[in-house]
């Protein structure tokens, strides 16, 4: 896809599309199908990444309180989402827009061959002018379940797109210093020194803010950074945001694109890719890694820890317990254990399925 035409990649929390009883908020989605409407006319493909199948559903269902047991919010999800796609479906169709729905599991943005399918899929949908609707697949995962959003599919999503931005929608103005209902918050206009972040109380213990919606999106707007896609976080209630955004405008927090991208795959590897296992490695490996490279060797393992199999992904920590790296095993479990601490042999874990955990990010 050429620069020019270059998609943008919106993501829309429940807090933003459904109301506290649970139906769709179907003034606010229209205002947004006629922001994207705009922007889409302007020349710029969009793909939407849009959550609240399942506080549709509990409405639906006229179930007041969230279930739970994993079983009864996968059903929610399954009701829920219908109601979703029918809504993007009549508002984006107003404007001449045809909407299409995309559900993924983390298992396979997990697998780089579906990896590549998704984004051949969503590149073909946007060349022939579909506005994606893309949603965690609910009623059969639960990565979204238990995280609570979709900010890191996203992330993920606009990567993998090579998208020119991702917008971060939500119910706050951006991305303030502290909780935002403390005296004394302020806006954080830009990020692009992401040593900031360090100062910003966006993690406190015990905050009902800092443990959820703004974490998330800040994790997200880090992976999207280290991808190379800005990242922009503003208030979703706000009319013509996603078109202020596009255009540079100064609404919300914007953070800027690494310089230095992380490869798309490295960065797969490091937020996609779970981690079945830990491998304990000396001083030397941990050197030999960081300074020259290399790939690990067995000679380099002090421990072995988890079971897992030849394919997949173990965290590489250092003598000190620090996580050094994270990798795609070359060698399974049990074997590794046997070779533990001899020359030669294969790589425990080769240089080219390796990812670099030191740093402000995932290695250049």
């Amino acid at each position: 896809m050429p620069p020019s035409r270059r998609s943008i990649v919106v993501k829309l929390g429940s807090s933003t599309l459904v109301d506290p009883r649970g139906r769709l908020r179907r003034t606010r989605l229209a205002t947004l199908a006629e922001d994207i409407a705009a922007v889409r006319a302007a020349g710029t493909p969009v793909c939407v990444v849009s959550s609240g199948a399942i506080a549709l559903g509990l409405g639906v269902l006229d179930r007041g309180a969230r279930p739970t047991r994993v079983a009864e919010l996968q059903a929610a999800a399954a009701v829920g989402q219908g109601v979703l796609q029918r809504g993007w479906q009549q508002v984006l169709g107003r404007h001449g827009l045809r909407s299409a729905q995309v559900l993924l599991t983390a298992a396979e943005v997990r697998q780089r061959s579906a990896y590549l399918n998704a984004r051949a899929t969503l590149d073909t949908l946007l060349g022939w002018g579909a506005v994606p609707i893309v949603n965690e697949n609910d009623s059969t995962a639960t990565d979204e379940i238990t995280f609570g959003d979709n900010d890191a599919l996203a992330a993920q999503v606009a990567v993998l797109l090579r998208a020119r931005l991702l917008v971060l929608l939500t119910d706050q103005d951006g991305l303030f210093t502290r909780d935002p209902r403390v005296p004394g918050a302020e806006l954080v206009r830009e990020v692009s020194d992401h040593a900031l972040l360090r100062s910003l109380d966006v993690a406190a213990p015990g905050s009902a803010w800092g443990s959820g919606g703004m974490r998330s999106k800040v994790v997200a707007a880090e992976m999207a950074s280290a991808g190379g896609v800005p990242c922009t976080i503003a208030n979703g209630a706000l009319a013509g945001v996603i078109a202020a955004a596009v255009a540079g405008a100064p609404v919300g927090t914007r953070f800027a694109a690494d310089e230095r991208p992380v490869a798309a795959f490295k960065l797969w590897l490091r937020y996609g890719k779970p981690s079945s296992g830990r491998v304990e490695i000396d001083a030397g490996a941990a050197r030999a890694l960081v300074r020259d490279g290399a790939s690990l060797l067995p000679v380099g393992v002090t421990a072995v820890h988890g079971r897992f199999a030849v394919g997949d992904g173990v965290e590489i920590v250092g003598p000190d317990g620090a996580r050094v790296a994270k990798g795609i095993a070359g060698l399974a479990a049990a074997e590794l254990r046997r070779v533990a601490g001899q020359r030669g042999g294969e790589p425990a874990v080769h240089r080219d399925g390796l990812v670099l955990l030191v740093g402000r990010h995932a290695e250049q």
